[in-house]
C-alpha cells in the first residue's frame, strides 16, 4: 500500500535537525540498510540545495521533501524540490564521474570529489534518479530505492 509523507523546511542548514527528526519515522518501516542509505541521500541532497541551489535565496525559501513508501511493491521514492536555478543532472553526474576517475578509482567516499559527492552517493544508492523542472518553477530531484523483505533488521 502506498503511503505519502511531506515536510516543508526553510532553506537553512540548521533545518537539517528537524528534517532528520522527521525522517526517523521511517526507521521501523524500512530495512535498516535501506533507511540508512536513503537518509544519507536525503542529507546530501538537502545540503546541496541549501549550499548551492538556494545560496543566493533567502533562508525562508521553502524546500519540499516528499516520501512515497510502498510496502507492497517494496520501494521508497524520495523527492526534494527547490527554487534554485535548474541544472542538467545527467551532465553533472557525467562530470563528477569523469573527475573522480581522473583523480583515482574511488573505492571509498574520500576518493569522490567534494563537488558532486552527493550526486555520486545518490547514483550509487538509487535504483533510479530523475530531475525535472515542474510547471510551478520548482526543480525536483527524485530517487527511487527498491528493497526486499530479506533485508529487515
Amino acid at each position: 500500500m502506498l503511503q505519502q509523507y511531506h515536510i516543508q523546511v526553510n532553506s537553512d542548514i540548521y533545518a537539517l535537525g528537524e528534517l532528520q527528526e522527521w525522517f526517523q519515522q521511517f526507521k521501523n518501516l524500512l530495512p535498516k540498510s535501506t533507511w540508512m542509505q536513503c537518509n544519507l541521500v536525503l542529507v546530501e541532497v538537502f545540503t546541496n540545495v541549501v549550499s548551492y541551489a538556494h545560496a543566493r535565496l533567502p533562508q525562508e525559501t521553502p524546500i519540499d521533501i516528499e516520501i512515497n513508501l510502498d510496502d507492497t511493491e517494496k520501494f521508497l521514492e524520495l523527492k526534494i524540490c527547490d527554487y534554485g536555478e535548474p541544472f542538467d543532472i545527467d551532465a553533472e553526474i557525467e562530470r563528477v564521474t569523469k573527475e573522480a576517475k581522473k583523480n583515482q578509482d574511488f573505492e571509498d567516499i574520500d576518493g569522490i570529489p567534494t563537488g558532486g559527492r552527493g550526486l555520486m552517493i545518490a547514483t550509487t544508492i538509487a535504483d533510479e534518479i530523475t530531475y525535472a523542472v515542474m510547471p510551478d518553477g520548482r526543480n525536483c530531484f527524485s530517487m527511487l530505492k527498491k528493497f526486499a523483505d530479506a533485508q529487515w533488521n
